[in-house]
């Protein structure tokens, strides 16, 4: 960065964060980039919807580890052919401008998301083109909303809790101006929205009339639903576009939060004076994909041999400071689904490799592993796998892309090995999703098992819980014996905030929550 880019920056800074010499100062969070709208679920970002989820709330919400749990309603129930949801509201809660609850909301909020002209993203999955179909929505009294699906999902209620479909937040009707174009968003959540000053930043102030569903006192916090009690006045998320500018702004007291932080900056936040650094495991995943369909990778004593030739723990410990441990499941460590059974992976063991590897046949044909730098704990971690593959007589290049060259690969299938991070999914019938199917019709698919296809598909529509965790297991173990793909690990959410921040806590979702956050000047 130019000096002139420089002091441009830290004027920007200096009329975002606002002057320090007040007795109270905002709740300041830092974000990389502006968001793009406060309509939830419609020209959204990342960002957007960090800003938008403490503005409204769903009927139902994520909890910590990726479970739905009820959020505007006291209880849902479903019916014993899983095709009608019956929720009852809370009583007594209240819209940013003062008006009470009803079922009435829901439903109009539930009109306005399905109008073609609000172009909302998450209609398709609602109206039966890409998931499950809403046939009808009833209110038969002011507290209780009655959902009546076409068939049965085992999804219906994680699709309503999305974060990219803005949460499915009930809305006011005056979010809208009488023209039927969007205004601002009058939601339930802890905070209503202030002001957005472009490029610089979002305010949000203290919503005093906020229904806490766990009560005045407070209680457990559990991801966006449990408790969430606004304790300071004014939350500002301030836009800060360079991540040097943001360490620098945190270090000097100018901002409260960096709720992304780069695991490669944790070394040096640990041991500036007054920042605390934490963290928690998420539901993405970075895995070595293998094209199954290669004439030399289609060998599977050979995957094998590669499965064991690394060395999982010291990988994960070195591209995540020791802050995310392995896992060889596409079930994430920090879903509730994780267990014991999904626990179970391949063993470092080269001499098995090696025995594996004579066993293959396999004679020293040159294999490419593609990785790009954008990501560095993914570029790390391809050339910790290089290594180790090479050093039980595998013969790996590393093959290094432009990110958009690499994505263009990992679509059409068109590579022999290639390191690639996923998003976080939270149900696990998604994380498989992900990386199976057939790959005639979807090259960027890495399992095309028929019996695991059809297995995934039953795990998405079926609605006992018990059920869906045997159908998990049984595809962790045909996972291990394929070795269509092999996962390395989670990555963290990384966190640091100054002192006189209390209560902040990283989580899956790898988003930043100011409720159940106070400060201290």
């Amino acid at each position: 960065m130019n000096t002139m880019s420089k002091s441009m920056t830290a004027v920007c800074l200096t009329l975002a964060l606002g002057s320090t010499s007040y007795a109270a100062t905002p709740l300041r969070i830092a974000l990389t980039a502006d968001i793009r709208s406060t309509q939830p679920g419609v020209n959204r970002d990342a960002n957007s919807d960090t800003v938008v989820q403490h503005i409204v709330e769903g009927l139902v919400a994520f909890g910590e580890r990726g479970d739905v749990k009820p959020q505007l309603a006291e209880s849902m129930q479903v019916s014993e052919d899983g095709k009608t949801y019956t929720f009852k509201l809370r009583p007594n809660v209240k819209f940013h401008n003062g008006a009470t609850l009803t079922s009435a909301d829901v439903l109009w909020t539930w009109q306005h998301y399905m109008d073609p002209k609000t172009s909302w993203r998450c209609r398709t999955e609602f109206d039966g083109r890409d998931g499950v179909k809403v046939e009808d929505v009833q209110t038969p009294d002011a507290s209780t909303v009655i959902f009546k699906l076409e068939r049965p999902s085992g999804l219906f209620l994680n699709g309503l809790s999305r974060l990219d479909c803005g949460g499915t937040g009930i809305l006011h009707r005056d979010s809208v101006r009488a023209d039927g174009t969007w205004d601002h968003p009058i939601g339930t959540g802890p905070f209503e929205l202030k002001e957005w000053r472009r490029g610089e930043y979002i305010s949000l102030e203290k919503f005093k009339d906020y229904a806490n569903r766990t009560g005045a006192a407070g209680g457990e916090r559990d991801g966006f639903t449990g408790s969430k009690r606004p304790l300071v006045d004014e939350v500002r998320f301030v836009i800060i576009p360079d991540e040097s500018t943001i360490k620098l702004a945190l270090q000097r007291k100018d901002i409260d939060i960096i709720s992304d932080l780069s695991n490669t900056d944790v070394p040096e936040m640990q041991k500036s004076p007054g920042i605390t650094v934490a963290h928690a495991d998420t539901l993405g995943m970075t895995g070595v994909l293998i094209q199954t369909r290669d004439a030399v990778l289609s060998n599977a004593k050979l995957r094998e041999a590669m499965a064991h030739a690394i060395d999982y723990a010291q990988l994960a410990d070195a591209v995540n400071e020791k802050l995310a441990p392995w896992n060889n499941s596409i079930v994430p460590l920090a879903s509730s689904y994780f267990d014991d059974v999904q626990r179970k992976g391949w063993t470092y063991d080269p001499a098995l490799s090696q025995k594996l590897l004579q066993e293959s046949g396999y004679q020293g044909q040159p294999i490419s592993l593609i990785a790009s730098r954008r990501y560095a704990q993914s570029y790390n971690a391809a050339v910790l796998v290089q290594a180790m593959l090479q050093s039980v007589g595998i013969n790996v290049r590393l093959d290094v892309m432009e990110w958009g060259a690499l994505q263009d690969r990992y679509v059409t299938g068109k590579y022999q090995m290639l390191v690639q991070p996923y998003s976080p999914r939270m149900d696990p019938a998604q994380s498989y999703e992900a990386v199976s199917g057939d790959k005639a019709t979807q090259p960027r698919k890495v399992w095309d098992n028929p019996q695991a296809i059809k297995l995934i598909e039953q795990a998405a529509q079926e609605m006992d819980r018990e059920k869906r965790k045997l159908i998990f297991d049984q595809l962790h173990g045909m996972f291990l014996s394929d070795i269509p793909t092999i996962p390395l690990y989670n990555g963290a959410d990384v966190g640091a905030f100054r002192d006189g921040i209390e209560g902040y806590k990283p989580w899956a979702l790898r988003k930043p929550r100011a409720w159940e956050v106070s400060k201290k000047e």
